[in-house]
């Protein structure tokens, strides 16, 4: 029960991480989702790419997790032994 839990946690950690990914972006290369969302949902809708935030997202979000994982991997093998 306890990995479940952990599982659970973690997939929600990673998911926070995606969304923020996400909005960053989005705020960064279209500022005027700030200002009038509604005139960019049309121009996505009269273009048809619906896909290209998520999949950019994802591509961003893919590189910064395996930053994460390889610094944490490299604290690791810096930490202290304790027996």
């Amino acid at each position: 029960m306890m990995k479940v839990s952990k599982l659970k946690q973690a997939i929600k950690k990673e998911f926070f991480i995606y969304l923020a990914t996400l909005l960053v972006l989005i705020i960064i290369a279209h500022s005027d989702m700030l200002t009038d969302p509604m005139a960019r949902f049309r121009l996505m809708g009269e273009k048809e790419n619906y896909a290209h935030p998520f999949l950019y997202s994802f591509i961003i979000y893919a590189v910064i997790f395996v930053l994460r994982k390889t610094i944490d991997f490299v604290l690791r093998l810096f930490e202290k032994k304790t027996h």
